[in-house]
């Protein structure tokens, strides 16, 4: 098991930026890659960020492309988003993911094991 404990939620204003930090803690040796997903009220979950623990290749999704930036620091076991460039469209609720198989497509949800509670971003105009 992999537990996951995301942190730096909050509230900013438009054009402001967040930090989020993802922990990851238990069978973390295995993983392969680690991402970031956000959900919306009402909206189903989206993919934002993902990227693989060995070699650290990234992948955005096109409405942050330029704005987040994904990374991770293996000895902490922790990964982080730099979010930049806040739009009010940004605020949801951002989820960590862990998987431990690789991914063919680690934009479906479905596709991730291991996922944290959640932390708030909330874009004020």
């Amino acid at each position: 098991q992999v537990q996951l404990v995301e942190s730096g939620g909050g509230l900013v204003q438009a054009g402001g930026s967040l930090r989020l930090s993802c922990a990851a803690s238990g069978r973390t040796l295995s993983t392969y890659a680690m991402g970031w997903f956000r959900q919306a009220p009402g909206k189903e979950r989206e993919f934002v960020a993902f990227i693989t623990w060995a070699s650290g290749r990234t992948m955005n999704a096109d409405s942050v492309e330029g704005r987040f930036t994904i990374s991770r620091d293996n000895a902490k076991n922790t990964q982080y988003l730099q979010m930049n460039s806040l739009k009010p469209e940004d605020t949801a609720i951002y989820y960590c993911a862990s998987n431990q198989r690789v991914i063919l497509s680690p934009t479906n949800p479905r596709n991730w094991d291991y996922w944290g509670q959640g932390t708030q971003v909330t874009v004020s105009s």
